[in-house]
């Protein structure tokens, strides 16, 4: 049957489909028929694409330089130099081959998994030999069009572009070489990890992974000029460029700022000048790969900065619109860098900012309070030593423990201040005795029936494996007698430990985590159990995290299971093996630098968030402030977590200033205020400097982001060994700030602050409590009796502070009913929602002013630790 387009071919007939002859080949090839081929194992392995719609000739044009060409499913075109994955003659013949060319339906070309194969003239008919393919390439020197060498597997010839109409179609240029051939410049591309490789000149080579700026292709006669390593190739010309890659060929257009399908509610404002010594914005991210404005801007606004931009490319900046200074608008035409993750758009320039702005409803919002809404401080009386820890006692009082060597030469270590003697500054302190030095130790208040405190660990030597117990007595204004004891011949850890982190678990044991073995020494990678229950347990996680994951913050989680967190991760303990049950997403840092840590020495404020009646929502932890390695920028964030639900992610709440080495403490009504601290360096001595004066109430019931109120500033600096602690009569003593530094001073001045719940003076409710409900179980109830309504009850946990980490600090809003002048408390319902210890117990009135706490214990001795230990230099107050 002849072709309805050419009544001199035949086109088949019934059922039969013609195989080319050379007759119907096109010029130089022939028609070797219909052939085998698969998506996933190619006959012919280089794909092209010709311009325009495929027809046989535009294929075998493609694929000069190549022995083979073959058409397939209408509109794919493939070149070879040999048959590869077994690829061969059709075994239904030509049956399958039956798809008409798209850019001629008078052609066929191949079908689904068929090729119609043609090969240059002067090949071999199956088979490429060496000398053939030899013989083809010399054939086709000649020609204006490059020489298909051997290249890498994948890459291919694709077409001469003009070069700088729009400026350079490829960024990365390479030497000139005088040598420079096809193959050499993809090698060399190939080397540097680019898909894209193009000549010019002659003797110039290009890499990229794409053509930009609008490169458009021209005829290839254009690239006419002769490789100076192989005249036989070709190698572009001038502004025109021959270029070859790995696969498809991408080609962006001209790039532009990006104005459009911006993230979230980020617009565009201007290109703006940046100063290399000052810098518009505070936080810098290279991007070298994947810069873009929806990239750059993600960061800033998952930190809570509304403003931000890219420079010179690769570079992302995070700031406020308060950053940017008027009249620094430049011309748009300045700012012609090309994103890195995106050649189509702008990313700056040198010096010149891409400037966005969050138009949305505001990432982050500080309350700014004034008057009585601000609180107070206030100075409450001079001190006789630094402390190194502070503790509230059960029976009114505080205890004051300081390291040795850097205060008063004739102190003992240990002092005990009576808040009811304010007005005596000799009756105020009593002076106490402790026979190691307590240097970055671990405190808490035991469990056992009269809250006796304890202290763990060290500075050096034997005083790393110190156990320290002081059963507290008297009462305010009177003055006791009792004092600390230990001795590390009988009592002792089982390692060693420099700032280590102790904590009561459900069991009411005492599960001690981490340190080092003593002025700056090898790591302790390990945890123990008091009183010692088995072998001390290693943990890989501490020792590889050394030495930024010391006074590790610890709690125990409604599961029962232990939450750690140690520098910048976190896992979740099992309860009765100590061994990893999960380890959690890493914590967020800065915007800038993923390894802030939260641990001593980047140190941290970790707290508990509070837990309602009846206890069946998450657990939450957050930890404020910290610090970066290196240039040591103090974090201006809190970051928050519920650990035991499955796939929880850290929440990350932008805070009105940086802080390190700060404090937290938690409050009756509920909230929280931030204190202490500097806004640059670490812990350590000598290591923090821009103290931090001002509070911040942090309120949890608020919405996420708009939580924080600044309040009230101090004018005294509280740096490295500062601390804050919960008074019973509500207010905040806060203490301590031993720098060692020139600039600052050892701070024996304590003041208190006075949260705006206290202001103007309110009367505040009166409560008592009988001594047989100061002891109460988990899931019955106590009594108090009140002078007035109350409308409000919390449990606070006794609390060691130090080193921004508040041992035993937990808040509990239980059920209660009030009636007759006695108000009926619920206990919590087990060990797990509440470990065993000691509590203030606040009542609060409708205008939420706290009374002056009493002291209940909740729960039981479980661990027996009212035995322990067992010696005769120690006392005993029995279970």
């Amino acid at each position: 049957m002849t072709c309805n387009g050419n009544s001199t071919e035949f086109c088949g007939g019934s059922d039969a489909l013609s195989v080319y002859s050379s007759k119907t080949a096109p010029d130089g090839w022939k028609a070797l028929g219909c052939y085998t081929d698969s998506a996933g194992a190619r006959t012919l392995t280089t794909y092209e694409f010709p311009p325009g719609d495929l027809t046989i000739e535009k294929c075998t044009t493609a694929c000069e330089g190549f022995t083979y060409a073959g058409v397939e499913y209408g509109g794919e075109c493939y070149c070879g130099n040999e048959f590869s994955n077994d690829g061969g003659p059709a075994p239904d013949g030509s049956a399958q081959c039956n798809k008409p060319c798209n850019g001629n339906a008078q052609e066929t070309c191949g079908g689904p998994n068929r090729l119609n194969v043609f090969q240059v003239l002067g090949g071999a008919s199956t088979t490429t030999t060496a000398a053939s393919a030899s013989a083809t390439q010399a054939a086709a020197s000649t020609s204006t069009k490059p020489v298909n060498t051997a290249l890498p597997t994948g890459w291919a010839y694709k077409g001469c572009y003009i070069d700088g109409a729009n400026g350079r179609i490829m960024l990365n240029q390479e030497p000139d070489s005088s040598s420079n051939t096809v193959e050499d410049c993809v090698a060399t591309c190939t080397g540097l990890g680019y898909s894209v490789a193009g000549m010019e000149y002659g003797a110039q080579c290009f890499c990229d992974d794409f053509v930009r700026n609008g490169g458009a292709l021209t005829s290839d006669s254009d690239c006419s000029m002769n490789c100076a390593g192989n005249a036989n190739e070709k190698c572009g010309a001038g502004n025109r460029m021959s270029v070859y890659s790995d696969g498809p060929l991408q080609v962006y257009q001209p790039p532009a700022t990006q104005t459009q399908n911006l993230n979230g509610s980020w617009e565009y404002q201007y290109c703006l000048y940046d100063d290399a010594e000052a810098r518009t914005f505070p936080y810098q991210l290279i991007l070298s790969e994947n810069n873009t404005a929806n990239n750059c801007l993600a960061s800033c606004q998952k930190f809570g900065y509304e403003a931000g931009g890219m420079e010179f490319g690769d570079e992302c900046y995070c700031g406020d619109p308060a950053d940017v200074l008027p009249g620094n608008q430049e011309d748009e035409a300045d700012c012609n860098s090309v994103c890195t993750g995106n050649a189509t758009y702008i990313c700056g320039g040198g010096d010149r900012i891409s400037y966005y702005k969050w138009t949305g409803p505001s990432l982050t919002a500080w309350n700014y309070a004034s008057g009585n809404a601000a609180g107070a401080y206030e100075f409450l009386i001079g001190g006789v030593i630094v402390p190194l820890i502070t503790t509230p006692g059960v029976n009114g009082k505080v205890t004051f423990l300081e390291k040795h060597g850097t205060g008063n030469p004739n102190a003992t270590g240990a002092y005990e201040l009576d808040i009811a003697q304010l007005n005596n500054f000799t009756g105020a302190w009593r002076e106490m005795h402790v026979k190691s030095d307590v240097f970055c130790s671990a405190g808490l208040t035991l469990p056992d029936k009269v809250g006796r405190q304890i202290n763990i660990g060290g500075w050096a030597n034997d005083d790393t494996y110190g156990i320290r117990l002081y059963w507290p007595d008297g009462s305010p204004g009177v003055d006791g007698v009792n004092d600390w004891q230990e001795n590390v011949q009988e009592v002792k850890l089982q390692k060693g430990r420099w700032y280590p982190t102790a904590m009561i678990m459900s069991n009411g044991s005492i599960l001690v985590v981490g340190g080092e073995q003593g002025s700056n020494g090898a790591p302790v990678p390990s945890l123990e159990v008091l009183p010692t229950v088995g072998p001390y347990l290693y943990c890989d996680w501490l020792e590889r995290t050394d030495p930024y994951n010391l006074y590790p913050f610890l709690a125990v989680l409604p599961s029962g299971d232990i939450f750690v967190a140690y520098y910048n991760e976190a896992r979740i303990l099992d309860v009765d093996t100590l061994q990893t049950k999960r380890t959690l997403p890493n914590i967020p840092g800065a915007v800038n630098d993923f390894l802030g840590g939260r641990t001593y020495p980047f140190e941290g404020t970790a707290v508990i968030m509070p837990q309602h009646w009846p206890y069946s929502d998450p657990l939450t932890v957050m930890m404020c402030g910290g610090s970066i390695p290196g240039p040591e920028f103090a974090l201006d964030n809190c970051v928050s977590i519920t650990p035991d639900v499955a796939d929880a992610e850290w929440v990350i709440e932008r805070m009105p200033s940086k802080r390190v080495i700060s404090c937290m403490t938690a409050l009756p009504d509920g909230t929280f205020v931030i204190l202490n601290g500097g806004q640059q360096g670490r812990a350590g001595f000598g290591l923090c400097t821009e103290p931090n004066h001002n509070a911040v109430i942090y309120d949890p019931t608020a919405q996420v982001n708009h939580r924080m109120t600044v309040a009230a500033n101090t004018t005294v600096d509280r740096l490295y060994h500062s601390e804050a602690v919960l008074l019973d009569d509500g207010r905040v003593l806060v203490s301590g700030s031993d720098p060692e530094d020139v600039r600052f001073v050892q701070e024996y001045r304590n003041e208190v602050f006075i949260p705006p719940y206290l202001m103007g003076s309110p009367t505040q409710p009166v409560i008592s409590i009988t001594d047989a409900n100061k002891h109460a179980d988990w899931a019955s109830t106590f009594q108090i009796t009140t002078d007035s309504p109350i409308s409000k009850i919390s449990l606070m946990g006794a609390t060691s502070s130090t080193h921004g980490n508040s041992m035993g600090m937990r808040t509990f809003f239980p059920a209660f009913t009030c009636g007759g002048g006695t108000c009926t408390i619920s206990t919590p319902p087990d060990s797990k929602i509440c470990p065993p210890g000691w509590f203030q117990v606040f009542a609060l009135n409708s205008a939420g002013v706290p009374s002056v706490a009493v002291w209940v214990r909740i729960g039981q001795d479980l661990a027996s630790l009212g035995n322990w230990p067992n010696y005769p230099d120690f006392t005993l107050p029995g279970v």
